[in-house]
């Protein structure tokens, strides 16, 4: 499987399954697309008639064309097959480690922002604050079921996990405390809406967060629009102060501002670089996810306009690295020489198996977005994963199980999209959420050409 397209002035062809990139030239691009439908002889005829006003393109021309086709080809880099699919199903026999856990300290939270798929930090059911007994017997959990893995991962969520502060501060202590112990090491982060940072929280973050999320959705009129205090009031002239010192603080490293884009400003770029203008380098910026019934949800008529939006970004930022004033976007980091292992290719980010999101009250859920669905309750802590069909479910939940990515060429960079998405979308972890799988393949492109432009490929055109 190929896939081909036009961006910024590079004709790019990706070979699928090889992960090939090729920057060729238009009579090279043309050939590409027909060379597995039609015969060598009909290939020439038609190039030779499209390209009758170019006297450098002659028969000789074509062949040679044809023949370094034939080449790559041969070498596996273009029409490579799929050699992973009989791969996929084995994994549901896997025996299966766990290495992180989205720790919900916190179910409530000091901001009403409309999106909020938490449904502002309660998650449809009671407010609720972690104990350090549950927080404690969570990362025993996490130990006890990580086998010979070393590096786990938690991460301090909500609501907002700093209005429980104390408890993350215990929990934190314990971790490393049984680092020493069993051999292992914690990643913790943090995600906050930034309200109730101080220095004593900046302080104890830098020192024990390898990363911090911070909540900011872009210029002002945007992001008050939506992320307002239980007072009803916006909370940008709060935040944003307090990110800018901690993200100083930190040495400009070590976070993401993350933010989420509505109806309201189908414009994100302009959020994006305002956010940059604020001094912030590492960026993330979502599409919401919602009912489309909502004021603030996206719809097919704005998808041109994001797919415009995701160029004006890649292009802009193409320039600001070659002006030394460049910046990070989450969706734009891509390995073409390396990147992920074939196994995360296709299975994904792990939730319901490798990453499990822990309620309040030590319940367990396969990602925080199925937080409060009794459906996909897990167990708990103490008891472990008792729901062994659900774990069962999600490893078998890849990018060859979905039966509408068979014909998607991008199905190995998104591993089959996310579960929770597809679930929401279709009342099945094993659909597809057709909208952000659009806005996914563009910032794919998008993502691909930046690699060529930064590599000093010629333009083709």
């Amino acid at each position: 499987m190929i896939h081909q397209y036009k961006l910024n002035g590079y004709n790019i062809v990706l070979d699928v399954y090889s992960g090939s990139v090729h920057v060729v030239d238009s009579l090279a691009y043309d050939i590409i697309g027909m060379y597995e439908t039609v015969s060598a002889e009909e290939i020439i005829a038609a190039m030779l008639e499209k390209y009758a006003d170019k006297p450098d393109v002659n028969e000789a021309e074509i062949r040679e064309v044809l023949d370094s086709v034939e080449e790559l080809k041969a070498v596996g880099k273009l029409f490579a097959p799929d050699k992973y699919e009989h791969m996929a199903f084995d994994f549901k026999n896997r025996s299966t480690v766990i290495k992180a856990l989205c720790m919900h300290v916190a179910h409530t939270c000091n901001l009403t922002c409309d999106y909020c798929f938490a449904s502002q930090g309660k998650y449809q059911g009671d407010r609720a604050l972690m104990s350090f007994e549950v927080g404690k017997q969570a990362l025993d959990f996490l130990i006890a079921n990580s086998g010979t893995r070393r590096n786990l991962e938690v991460d301090f969520f909500g609501g907002e996990p700093l209005m429980n502060w104390d408890v993350v501060k215990q929990l934190v202590a314990y971790g490393r405390e049984q680092e020493k112990i069993h051999n292992k090491k914690f990643r913790f982060t943090l995600t906050t809406n930034g309200v109730l940072l101080d220095d004593e929280v900046i302080e104890f973050a830098n020192k024990e967060m390898d990363n911090v999320v911070l909540s900011l959705d872009g210029r002002k009129e945007i992001h008050d629009r939506l992320r307002r205090t239980v007072n009803d009031k916006g909370s940008y002239d709060i935040i944003v102060p307090k990110f800018q010192k901690l993200v100083e603080s930190r040495g400009n490293k070590g976070y993401y501002v993350r933010g989420t884009f509505t109806k309201a400003n189908v414009d994100f770029t302009n959020d994006i670089f305002h956010i940059t203008d604020l001094g912030f380098t590492e960026l993330s910026m979502e599409p919401v996810v919602s009912s489309p019934d909502e004021p603030y949800a996206l719809t097919e008529e704005d998808l041109p306009k994001l797919f415009e939006q995701y160029e004006i970004l890649a292009k802009e930022m193409i320039r600001r690295k070659e002006a030394g004033n460049g910046f990070t976007f989450y969706h734009y980091m891509l390995d073409l020489q390396g990147g992920p292992c074939i196994y995360k290719r296709i299975s994904g980010c792990g939730s319901g198996t490798e990453y499990l999101a822990v309620t309040p009250w030590g319940e367990l859920f396969p990602c925080h977005q199925f937080v409060g669905d009794s459906k996909y309750s897990m167990g708990d802590v103490w008891r472990g994963v008792t729901n062994t069909e659900m774990r069962d479910e999600f490893k078998h939940c890849n990018a060859y199980a979905r039966p509408d990515c068979k014909d998607c060429w991008a199905r190995l960079y998104c591993s089959g999209g996310c579960a929770a998405n597809a679930y929401h979308a279709t009342g099945s972890i094993r659909g597809v959420y057709d909208y952000g799988c659009q806005l996914f393949r563009k910032r794919i492109e998008c993502a691909i050409m930046m690699q060529i432009a930064q590599a000093g490929m010629a333009k083709s055109e």
